[in-house]
């Protein structure tokens, strides 16, 4: 819904903003069939003709003329009509968010101690209670009371498979047994059609499907015998066979195979490039490290100079250059028009990019994943590099900023992969194994920010930030095993608080470090930084330091400036070692939570677009603000809708039977602890939002608004339980800001 961005007097009586329907008009109804409804008025809706940036100006006269006169900092303004409690009492308050905040970096069992975890349970210390956030964060679990053998699953009642274990099988076999003891009964949600089902016309899960009334029937044979059977929708079905596809996952690309996946765990996939790499950056360590000596022992080393100079030609000579150097690989645009999705710890799934992606997010990135289980062939960590076939076309382009030359927008796509690696060796064997097997991928990118203590110990994330020289060699030798894709770093501000490190080493990234430049290696051959704008030790206790991440933005345009004006070409970096044509596009990210956010941090910082993160996980149409360049007041219908589509996507994606419903349950209630957050723009006293206000406890404009503004995790189970039906005897959740735990109790 479109509003204007001025905050009007307080009104004498209560109004409600016109609402625009940005969904089919089929998911809306379902999604206000869910036990609440809302009636909302829809008057006329002005557009807007101004542009962006001259809407950006009025709505700042505007605010400054409406806003209240001292704006008290980290607070959240709502109409008096919706506050529940008087200002300034203790039943006010609501939950800060900023544990939670902190938490969604390390809520994934790869980001734990698991070490520590062993000992707890070795018996000696197994009393002691768990330290740190998400320690043993555990979700019970979602399974049938009878588990059905797999070679009955998608056969038809009188001709299943042949099992090949036989009488020795602990599973069910006895069909009708399994549908009548074995699982639940089918869920009469989402209309009672399986989303699988209704996008594929036929569903992998089969008889375990929690909607197989919908695609199954009792058929009568010849012999006077009833049986069941599987149903195929032939038209649905051929469809989807036109659609991009690998395995049996329809749309979704980079999908490794089993066999691929053994292969690694059992070193059988080689990587030739990277050891090839390996081994001629240890040999030019060891003719560094001679001529230190040299020059220590002796004042007259001209001589031994010429001869390290020598042998190290020698050793170029030997080392066959890979066949994509940095100035050879597929160009990537940043502009005004492509915001870029974060990549999300724990959110950053399939299902929530895609209903970003529809939304208007342009760039999207995996969540991180690890180099060391990505190259050991582990099943969850090559799950993270899936993405949705929406994710693979070209972003949106209209050539508002600088183009490079060569850029071809119909080869590029939105989808990026992002890694975490503490050596070389472990970087350079990711790359290339990732450049070998998911083709759909626009960038590699090095995560130099992640703060997770397990993952700083380790050498990797944010502790790189103070290994400056071994950062430029892991992404030059990334560059040397990637082929044809580009490859970009994130970086943080620094490590420790008050001591940024940054603009050093956004210069040794844009120029290369002395010692590479000295040897004649290039630059690092970067296509892309993002600069986070909060040091590793301040996470999210205060606000993003945009003013440190304009100075790195003209850091950036003043070396490209010099570069273009320097008429000594003998110290000019090689065009070879250049990503995209010398362009090195600056990216920044930190608390952007609207359009005017947006827009005023590529105008006053020069950043080429701005990274948003939980901005997008509070509102996810945050892109299409900043598309429309104004406020959405969406209803809580029309976020109720977004839920149900993540919740379809979800199904789609982890399975519609019992473990794949449980576990869409549980990436949608980690979605909900942060959505929970957005407060109607209707609600508030001035614009714009920030991110970093709470506001004090306050009703919605309905019951269902009221509901979905809810911080505490009963109500998100209730709004789970709306699309995915009452949550397994077992399932259990557990907040990531909260101690307390949820779990249902047995049905009956």
């Amino acid at each position: 819904m479109d509003i204007k961005t001025q905050v009007a007097p307080e009104p004498k009586e209560e109004s409600r903003p016109s609402q625009s329907t940005l969904l089919e008009n089929s998911a809306v109804p379902r999604a206000e069939k869910a036990k609440r409804h809302y009636q909302a008025t829809d008057p006329e809706i002005n557009d807007f003709e101004q542009s962006p940036s001259k809407r950006l100006k009025t709505e700042a006269k505007e605010n400054s003329e409406s806003a209240p006169s001292e704006r008290r900092k980290g607070v959240a303004y709502i109409k008096a009509e919706y506050l529940l409690y008087p200002p300034g009492s203790k039943s006010s308050e609501r939950s800060s968010g900023v544990d939670r905040d902190d938490a969604a970096e390390a809520s994934g069992h790869r980001y734990q101690d698991t070490r520590s975890q062993d000992n707890r349970q070795s018996g000696r210390n197994n009393k002691k209670k768990p330290k740190g956030q998400n320690t043993g964060r555990s979700f019970g679990s979602s399974r049938d009371a009878l588990q059905l053998c797999s070679s009955r699953a998608l056969s038809p009642e009188f001709s299943p498979n042949e099992c090949r274990f036989g009488d020795k099988c602990k599973y069910e076999h006895d069909l009708r047994k399994y549908l009548k003891e074995g699982k639940r009964e089918d869920l009469k949600t989402l209309d009672g059609i399986c989303p699988t089902w209704d996008s594929r016309g036929v569903c992998n899960a089969g008889w375990k499907c929690r909607f197989a009334s919908c695609h199954s029937e009792e058929r009568e044979r010849d012999d006077g015998r009833k049986e069941l059977v599987l149903i195929e929708d032939p038209v649905r079905k051929a469809k989807a066979e036109g659609l991009v596809s690998a395995e049996d996952e329809v749309g979704v690309v980079n999908v490794v195979t089993a066999q691929q996946k053994i292969n690694l765990s059992k070193r059988i996939t080689k990587t030739p490039k990277a050891d090839a790499y390996l081994e001629w950056m240890h040999k030019e360590f060891e003719e560094d490290q001679k001529t230190k000596d040299q020059n220590r022992s002796s004042e007259g080393s001209k001589e031994k100079s010429e001869e390290h100079k020598n042998a190290v030609e020698e050793n170029r000579a030997q080392y066959v250059e890979p066949p994509f150097l940095p100035s050879e690989k597929r160009r990537i645009y940043y502009g005004p028009e492509t915001p870029v999705l974060a990549p999300l710890t724990t959110q950053g799934n399939l299902p929530f990019r895609r209903l970003c992606v529809e939304l208007g997010a342009q760039v999207t990135w995996s969540e991180m994943a690890m180099g060391l289980p990505l190259i050991q062939g582990e099943k969850s960590e090559w799950a993270l590099m899936k993405a949705h076939e929406s994710e693979i076309r070209p972003p949106k382009f209209s050539g508002l900023n600088d183009v490079v030359t060569g850029y071809d927008n119909s080869k590029d796509i939105k989808f990026g992969a992002q890694v975490a690696a503490n050596k070389p060796w472990l970087a350079l064997k990711t790359t290339e194994v990732l450049t070998a097997l998911c083709p759909h991928l626009r960038a590699i990118d090095l995560n130099c920010g992640c703060p997770i203590d397990l993952v700083f110990r380790q050498g990797a994330g944010s502790a790189l930030l103070d290994s400056p020289g071994k950062l430029e060699s892991i992404l030059r030798g990334m560059n040397a095993v990637s082929e044809a894709i580009p490859i970009t770093a994130k970086i943080r501000m620094g490590t420790k608080d008050n001591n940024p490190t940054a603009e050093k080493l956004v210069k040794r990234l844009v120029l290369g470090g002395y010692e590479a430049t000295e040897a004649g290696r290039g630059t690092s051959g970067v296509a892309a930084i993002t600069l986070h704008g909060r040091s590793r030790q301040q996470r999210y206790t205060r606000s993003a330091d945009w003013e440190y991440i304009s100075r790195c933005a003209a850091l950036i345009n003043r070396l490209k400036k010099s570069k273009n004006e320097q008429t000594d070409t003998s110290r000019e970096a090689d065009s070879r070692h250049l990503a995209n044509d010398g362009k090195i596009y600056f990216v920044g990210n930190g608390d952007c939570y609207s359009h005017v956010d947006y827009y005023n941090h590529i105008e006053e910082a020069k950043v080429d677009t701005v990274m948003v993160a939980r901005g997008a996980l509070i509102k996810p149409w945050i892109f299409e603000e900043i598309e429309k360049g104004q406020y959405l007041d969406k209803s809580a219908s029309e976020r109720l809708a977004y839920v149900e589509k993540f919740a379809k996507y979800g199904l789609q994606t982890w399975g519609s039977d019992e473990i794949g419903v449980g576990t869409t349950r549980r990436f949608l209630l980690e979605w909900l602890s942060f959505s929970c957050r957005y407060v109607p723009i209707g609600l508030l006293e001035y614009l714009p939002p920030s991110l970093q206000d709470r506001p004090p406890a306050f009703r919605g404009r309905d019951d269902l608004e009221t509901l979905m503004s809810s911080d505490h995790y009963k109500d998100w189970i209730k709004i789970s339980e709306m699309f995915l039906g009452p949550a397994h005897p077992n399932f259990k959740f557990e907040p990531k800001h909260k101690s307390n735990s949820y779990e249902i109790e047995a049905e009956g």
